[in-house]
């Protein structure tokens, strides 16, 4: 089982490319028992989604 570092990695690390199935799986179980890291994916899912409409952003800057 991944411990709360590990699965903070791999969160930050699904904001910018696919996970394959052997980082979601245990991702995803320890997603099951911990609170802090299901916190760190909402509040980390919302900065991204927060600056993606953040006023005067650059237009050039590439959007996901």
């Amino acid at each position: 089982m991944l411990n709360c570092q590990e699965a903070s990695r791999l969160l930050s690390d699904a904001q910018d490319r696919g996970l394959d199935w052997r980082e979601q799986l245990p991702l995803r179980w320890h997603l099951v028992w911990c609170d802090g890291c299901r916190n760190f994916r909402e509040q980390i899912g919302f900065l991204r989604l927060a600056t993606r409409r953040f006023p005067g952003r650059d237009e050039h800057t590439p959007k996901d």
